[in-house]
Parts: structure tokens; C-alpha cells; sequence
């Protein structure tokens, strides 16, 4: 396996994928056609020399993926709105100049709201819940891998619960396409729909074990945090946020890159836990994920280089 640096994530009714600065969305639209949006995303810093630092470069990874994911979705969404000959209409009394200034800050509150959100769901209300066990375990280490448990326990619970939604289904089944794609061209096949659907849906390189990794690293990093100020255990615990991103990030960019037995041992359970996020995909998805890699990677010339 060669890595193709590519990466990607589902939208709504199609396929995102980055390479470098280029990204493209590829979306079913409902009429059956499929559009593909190109455009160049420079990140938050441009300075290769910062962007290149270990533990930093993972944690701007992680704010620019939510950014640029939680853009492109709403892209795929704008296809599938109800009123969209409204949606047009007001968009076209709006100037170009206000309605990007519109977009951006909407775009700014959405970010801010999701990450403040996760970070109460999946941070904060873990260690809550563990000092149900106070109780009965003084061992901080103890607590640490509790508070561990019941943070993995709401992220299943929380994935478990969205695969029921029909509109989350298909998403998973385009994650699943995504994955594909990526696979297909990276083991050394060519393109098409036919090497694609006998590809793996599952990747170490995946946003999914990202989160997992985050999850296990978190039990490491929070067993040190021996105060006795629980709003100081708090407040450690977000400090620490950015930097158990940025390590979560730098063994996720390793397992895409290494075939080493060790790492691989390492990322079965992200691999695992995709299970649960992808879903086989049919033919018409996976054209889609086709369309949106050619936009931005010339595949034959990689193969052509392997």
C-alpha cells in the first residue's frame, strides 16, 4: 500500500475529498446528476514551516476538519432544501460581498456551538459521571479509566442512536464510499466502480478512529491530573484537549503511512469502531465518490508511479 495523502468525509447525498489545498464535493443531486464543487482551502495558517510542527499540526487538522466538514455539509444540504426556489430567491437580494460575510459568520456560530457542544458531551459530562464513584474508589488513576469508560459508552451510545436515522444511514453508506475510493487507488487498482466495491470500506486513516484514539489518550493524559479543585480538574482537562488532539492526530497520520505490525495491532479498534459508521455503498454512491477524487487527484498518474 502507498499513501496518497488524499482524505475525504460523507456529506449529504455524496462525497467529499481534500488533497492538499484542493478539495472537491461531490454531490447526487435529486434529479440524479451528479455535481462536483472544486475550491482551494489554505487552512488556518499558511506557514508551512508552523504547519509542519508535531502536536500543532495535528491540532489545526482538527479545527480545520471541522470547519471544512461542517462547510461542505451544508453545501450537500443546500440541494435537498425545501423551499430551495426561496432559498434562491433570497440569496439573490442578498449582495454577493453580504452574502459571504452571512455565510461566514453562520459558518463561525455553528463551529463554536458544535465544539462547545462536544466538549460537554464527551469531555465534561464523563467526569461528572464519575464522581458517582467517588464513593467506593479513592485511586485517581481508577477514576481516570472510569471516566474513560462512560466517555466511550456516550460515544457508542451517540453513534447507535444517529445509525437509526435514515438520512444518517446513507451518510454512512457514502462514508463507506469514501473509504473505498480512497483504498481502491492506495492498493494499487485503478479507479472504477468495479475495484471500488470490492475495496475495504475500513481505513486507519479515518476521522472515526481519530475520535477513538482521542477517547483512549484522554484516560492517559487525565490519570496525571491528581488536584484536589474539581473546577481545576475541569480546566486542566480542556487545557489538555488541544494537545491529546495533536497526539491522537500524529498516530492516525503514522497508521495511514505505515503497514508496521505494531501499528496495525493499534488500529483495529478504530477499525472496529467503523463498523459502525460505514455501510456498503451501492454503485450509483460510489460513481460519486469517483467523480469527487478525480477532481482533485490524478490517480493514473500515482499508479502509474507506485
Amino acid at each position: 500500500m502507498k499513501y496518497s495523502g488524499i482524505g475525504g468525509q460523507a456529506v449529504l447525498e455524496g462525497v467529499m475529498m481534500k488533497n492538499k489545498e484542493k478539495y472537491a464535493v461531490a454531490v447526487r443531486k435529486p434529479d440524479g446528476e451528479i455535481t462536483v464543487d472544486t475550491k482551494e482551502y489554505y487552512g488556518l495558517i499558511k506557514n508551512k514551516t508552523l504547519r509542519n510542527i508535531p502536536i500543532l499540526r495535528g491540532v489545526l487538522s482538527f479545527v480545520e476538519s471541522l470547519t471544512l466538514g461542517i462547510s461542505t455539509l451544508t453545501y450537500s444540504a443546500s440541494f435537498f432544501e425545501e423551499d430551495e426556489e426561496d432559498t434562491k430567491a433570497k440569496k439573490k437580494e442578498l449582495s454577493k460581498e453580504a452574502a459571504a460575510k452571512k455565510e461566514k459568520a453562520e459558518m463561525g456560530i455553528t463551529v463554536a456551538f458544535s465544539f462547545v457542544l462536544a466538549i460537554g458531551i464527551f469531555m465534561i459530562l464523563p467526569y461528572y459521571l464519575s464522581l458517582i464513584f467517588q464513593k467506593f474508589i479513592t485511586s485517581h488513576v481508577a477514576l481516570a479509566l472510569i471516566e474513560g469508560i462512560i466517555r466511550m459508552m456516550i460515544f457508542l451510545a451517540y453513534i447507535a442512536s444517529i445509525s437509526l436515522m435514515k438520512d444518517i444511514q446513507r451518510v454512512f453508506m457514502y462514508h463507506g464510499a469514501e473509504h473505498k475510493c480512497i483504498n481502491c487507488i492506495e492498493h494499487g487498482m485503478e479507479l472504477n466502480v468495479e475495484n471500488v466495491r470490492k475495496s475495504s470500506r475500513l481505513h486507519k486513516r479515518c476521522g472515526t478512529s481519530f475520535l477513538l484514539f482521542v477517547m483512549i489518550i484522554s484516560i492517559i493524559f487525565f490519570a496525571f491530573i491528581d488536584v484536589k479543585s474539581r473546577i481545576l480538574k475541569v480546566v486542566l482537562r480542556l487545557l489538555l484537549i488541544p494537545v491529546i488532539a495533536g497526539v491522537s492526530y500524529e498516530f492516525i497520520r503514522l497508521a495511514g503511512k505505515s503497514d508496521n505490525p505494531v501499528v496495525n495491532f493499534l488500529s483495529k479498534p478504530g477499525l472496529w469502531l467503523q463498523r459502525l459508521t460505514t455501510r456498503e455503498p451501492d454503485d450509483s454512491m460510489i460513481e460519486v465518490g469517483i467523480a469527487s477524487v478525480e477532481a482533485v487527484f490524478d490517480w493514473k498518474k500515482y499508479l502509474s508511479e507506485m
